[in-house]
Formats: structure tokens, C-alpha cells, sequence
């Protein structure tokens, strides 16, 4: 009589079982037929005991499960078809990867999408690979093989591959881009398609597209502003003295409330682009939004856009460089106060315009206007404008210009229709001057009030007699301002300047500072402009 071990067999069965249990696949056949072949291990001891029925047709059944396992494996096998239609492309479980984190302390992060191929047949992808290259600082994993660039990646019919993305930047590389940008690219067929990858580089607040309420911006480290803001109505957005504004490409602040910018001499606010490189520092249209209508025509808003009912703006002592446009002012507010006051700044390098102000209401003391593309200063559809110790300059190079430095305009026409509105502008010991033979125009074209006055100014206007008479008390004209250095941006005057002494006094009592912190008062007389001629050591 033989002996069985039935213990052994159920233990050795348990066994099996539970490591089936945990295990977590899709061969769920194979499992089973496996699970037949274990118990065939004792198949000897079972034949004498277990003959029954049931045993043979669980024996027979297993071995049909393994005949179908194969087949299937033989049949997957064959050669797959892959289509050439240049119509089947690839889908995405997104179209950016923005790496989020601020690399304070950690340079290098990971994200992930899908590439799923919903096209009833299977696919062969030419080509994925970053666009940046290897100066990229973006690395990808294709599918578990780390290449930026990996060829022919074969994507069966409603399956899908991920793609892993991993960025290093130096988190204390302050010469760096504030912003990364890379692609990576799928070829299919000739179609080209892509994921967008962003990446910020440095340590810094980040508003991205939002809608702020009152809040106060204090100097610890730089904003960067993407996809523009908003200060809502109301709302009060308060910056200190030292505090740097970037501005990724196509954003700009857009303010329905107020803005107060207390910047000071020695620590001005500062609004420019997100390029740090010191080939961006001076390259106009870094920033600044705009629109674009079916035609393919763009509405381009101001960097700083104060719309309309915004009140009470003030900005004392900030650089606002390399816009598209500086600072646009739409229909004034309701207040008794100027939509905006802006002093000791500097708003320099404009593709457009340094300031465009639009039945507005502006005051602007002590501030120099420098290089843009078009009108350096645009005043237009009337509005309330004063100008004290300003120097409008205008020597931009990047490509010729055909605008002068300033315009004043009342009205506009519309359906052979023409809108005027009062206008009244007062220009005080400053300076109005370019590269152009004429830099002042003056456009009245509708019946409204029209009244503007040019005292003790220096202006530009190759004799033309329009820019005579009472409205141009004690001004001279065509008398180059020997500025400093031009293609330095530097617009102080030279000691030779005959801006120099010629400003008047009581005007100049009233801003006895210049936008340097220098008194203006200490010597023979007020000069013309934004700065006051302080003479070298060697001088003195």
C-alpha cells in the first residue's frame, strides 16, 4: 500500500496559491496552466487515489489553455502594419510640462507625459527629440531608454509610451535665464508635432496669470510676472524701493485699481524682461502683451497698462526698459488727482512707445524718455498732460523711424466721422530731441479746446515757424544737447550743453532736486531736462 503525503500536497498548493494571489499581471492563463503544472508533480501519487472524472477533465482543459497560450504567442508574432498615412498622429496627456519648482535649494526635478497612438493601426515614430539640443538643459527618457534623441519608436495600435523629463539648472546662476524653454519634438509620417517644456531658473516670486488683490511687494528677492497680472479694482498693489519686475515674453501688468511704485535713488524699482544674459540688456520688445486679430494685426498693450477708471498711480524712482511699449494710460480715472504721476524714472529701449497716454490725465517730473520706434511720448485723443525737468530723447537704432519724439493729438476719425476731445498740455524746462529733423507734432484736427504751452524748452524742429510765438515762451530750437553719451544710454548733459542754465527759476524752485538726488539751485541756473550738469572733481 502506498503511502500518500497529503499534507505535503495541500501545503505545497496553499503555497502556490498565495504567491498567485500576490502576484499582479495580465498573464492571468499562464498563471493558471502554471498552477496545473505544479500540482503535476505529484501526479504519480495521485493516479492511484485520484481517478476520478473531474480530475481528467480539469487535466484536459489546462492542456487546451496552453495550445490557445501559444497560438496567441505565434499570432503576435507576425509582421505588424504600420500606417503611412501622413493624417495619423500622435495624442499627448498634455502640451506643456512647466517645471513649478523654485530650484532654492535643489537643482534638478522630474516630470512625465503619455504619447498614445489612437490611430487604428500601429504607428512608427521617425524621430523624438529635443529641440535645444545638447545645449538643452532639459534630458529625456523615452520609454526606459534615456536619449534626447531616439529613432523609430514603434507604437501599436491604441497603446501609448511615456516620456520622462528631467531639468538641471544652477539655482544660484544668477547670469542664467529666469525662464527655460525647450520642445520636444515627435516626427510622424511628416507631420511634426510637440510638447512645450518650461522651466524657471532661479529663486523668486512667480505670478502667473492672476488676479491680484491689495497686497505689498517687498525687496527679498525678484517677481517674475508670466502670462500677465491683473490688479483689480479697488485693489492697491504697493512696491519697494529695490524690488525687481520680469516679465516673461508676451505678459505685462495690467492695473484697473492703483499701483505705487516707491522706489528711491540709490535703490530704484525695476521693470524689465526675464533674459539676464548681458546680450538682452538692451534689445527692445522683450515684454508686454498684445492681441492678434484674424488679419494677423496686433493690438499691443502697454507693459505697465493703467485702464481705464484706474486712480491715483504714482511711480517714483523706477527703470522700465525693453518693452514692446513702456507705459500705456487709457481714459483717465474719476479723481481729482492725475491718472498717473511718475517721477525720477527712466523709461528707455521701446520697440513703440515709451509712453502712450490716451484722453488721460499724466504728470511726469524729472523723467527721462529714451529710444523707442516710434513716438517716444503719445498724447492723443486729448487729455490733461504736465511735463516738468523732462528729457524726451530719441536716438533708437535697431532699425529707422519715421515718428518724431513727441505727438499731441485731440481727436480721431472713424466711419468718415471724427472724435475730438479738450486737450491742454504744459512742457517746463525740458528737452524735446532726436536723430530726426523734426520731433514735435502737433495735431489738431477736431473743435474742442486745444491749448498747449513749450517754456524754457530745448526742441528739435528744423526752423519750421508752427513752433513759434506765444505758446513757445523763452524756448530755443535746433541747438544740439552735447547729452553725455547717446549709445550709452546716458542723457545727462555734457559741460558745453546749451541746455545748461537756461531754465526758469521759479519752475525750477518747485523740483529743486533732479532726478539724481542734485540740487539744481546751487549754481548760476536751472539746466534743461531730467538731470542738472554737476561738474567732475578735476572741474570743481
Amino acid at each position: 500500500m502506498t503511502c500518500i503525503n497529503y499534507r505535503g500536497i495541500i501545503e505545497n498548493r496553499y503555497i502556490f496559491e498565495k504567491h498567485r494571489i500576490e502576484i499582479i499581471g495580465k498573464n492571468e492563463i499562464f498563471m493558471f496552466s502554471f498552477q496545473f503544472l505544479l500540482l503535476g508533480k505529484y501526479e504519480n501519487e495521485l493516479n492511484s487515489v485520484l481517478k476520478s472524472k473531474r480530475y481528467f477533465m480539469l487535466k484536459y482543459f489546462s492542456r487546451l489553455i496552453l495550445i490557445f497560450a501559444i497560438g496567441c504567442f505565434i499570432f503576435s508574432c507576425q509582421e505588424e502594419h504600420f500606417t503611412t498615412n501622413p493624417s495619423a498622429k500622435l495624442s499627448f496627456t498634455c502640451d506643456t510640462i512647466s517645471f513649478d519648482t523654485i530650484f532654492t535649494t535643489l537643482g534638478s526635478t522630474t516630470e512625465w507625459f503619455k504619447v498614445k497612438n489612437e490611430n487604428s493601426e500601429s504607428v512608427n515614430v521617425s524621430r523624438i527629440f529635443l529641440a535645444g539640443g545638447e545645449d538643452s538643459p532639459f534630458r529625456l527618457n523615452i520609454n526606459g531608454d534615456e536619449s534626447n534623441d531616439k529613432r523609430d519608436i514603434k507604437i501599436t495600435a491604441g497603446d501609448s509610451i511615456f516620456v520622462f523629463v528631467a531639468v538641471t539648472i544652477d539655482p544660484t546662476g544668477q547670469n542664467n535665464p529666469m525662464v527655460f524653454n525647450d520642445s520636444v519634438i515627435f516626427e510622424t509620417n511628416g507631420n511634426v508635432q510637440d510638447v512645450k517644456l518650461i522651466a524657471f531658473g532661479q529663486d523668486f516670486h512667480l505670478f502667473n496669470g492672476e488676479v491680484i488683490q491689495s497686497q505689498h511687494w517687498q525687496n527679498d528677492k525678484p517677481y517674475l510676472i508670466y502670462n500677465s497680472i491683473l490688479i483689480d479694482s479697488f485693489e492697491t498693489l504697493t512696491i519697494d524701493a529695490g524690488c525687481q519686475i520680469h516679465f516673461h515674453k508676451k505678459s505685462g501688468m495690467f492695473i484697473k485699481g492703483t499701483l505705487n511704485v516707491n522706489g528711491t535713488v540709490d535703490e530704484p524699482v525695476v521693470f524689465q524682461g526675464d533674459r539676464l544674459e548681458d546680450i538682452y540688456s538692451d534689445i527692445p520688445g522683450q515684454w508686454g502683451d498684445w492681441y492678434e486679430f484674424e488679419d494677423g494685426s496686433l493690438y499691443v498693450y502697454g507693459g505697465i497698462h493703467f485702464l481705464q477708471g484706474s486712480r491715483d498711480n504714482t511711480i517714483d524712482h523706477a527703470v522700465i526698459k525693453n518693452a514692446e511699449k513702456g507705459i500705456q494710460c487709457d481714459s483717465m480715472g474719476v479723481s481729482e488727482n492725475p491718472m498717473l504721476v511718475i517721477s525720477n524714472s527712466q523709461i528707455e529701449n521701446m520697440s513703440l512707445n515709451c509712453l502712450d497716454a490716451r484722453t488721460s490725465d499724466v504728470t511726469a517730473i524729472n523723467c527721462i524718455f529714451a529710444n523707442s520706434g516710434s513716438f517716444n511720448v503719445k498724447l492723443i485723443y486729448g487729455g490733461n498732460y504736465k511735463f516738468i525737468h523732462c528729457t524726451l530723447a530719441n536716438y533708437f537704432g535697431i532699425n529707422t523711424r519715421t515718428e518724431p519724439v513727441l505727438i499731441l493729438n485731440d481727436s480721431y476719425e472713424y466711419n468718415n466721422e471724427i472724435y475730438d476731445f479738450d486737450l491742454k498740455a504744459f512742457f517746463g524746462n525740458s528737452i524735446i530731441y532726436g536723430n530726426e529733423e523734426v520731433e514735435l507734432a502737433i495735431d489738431h484736427g477736431g473743435d474742442k479746446a486745444f491749448d498747449y504751452s513749450f517754456s524754457h524748452c530745448l526742441i528739435k524742429t528744423s526752423g519750421i515757424k508752427l513752433f513759434t510765438g506765444d505758446r513757445f515762451p523763452d524756448s530755443v530750437f535746433d541747438l544740439e544737447p552735447e547729452f553725455a553719451n547717446i549709445y550709452k544710454n546716458n542723457y545727462s548733459l555734457d559741460s558745453l550743453s546749451p541746455a545748461r542754465n537756461i531754465g526758469d527759476v521759479e519752475l525750477a524752485r518747485q523740483f529743486p532736486f533732479d532726478i539724481n538726488n542734485n540740487s539744481r539751485l546751487s549754481d548760476e541756473g536751472p539746466d534743461l531736462g531730467a538731470t542738472e550738469w554737476i561738474p567732475s572733481s578735476e572741474e570743481k
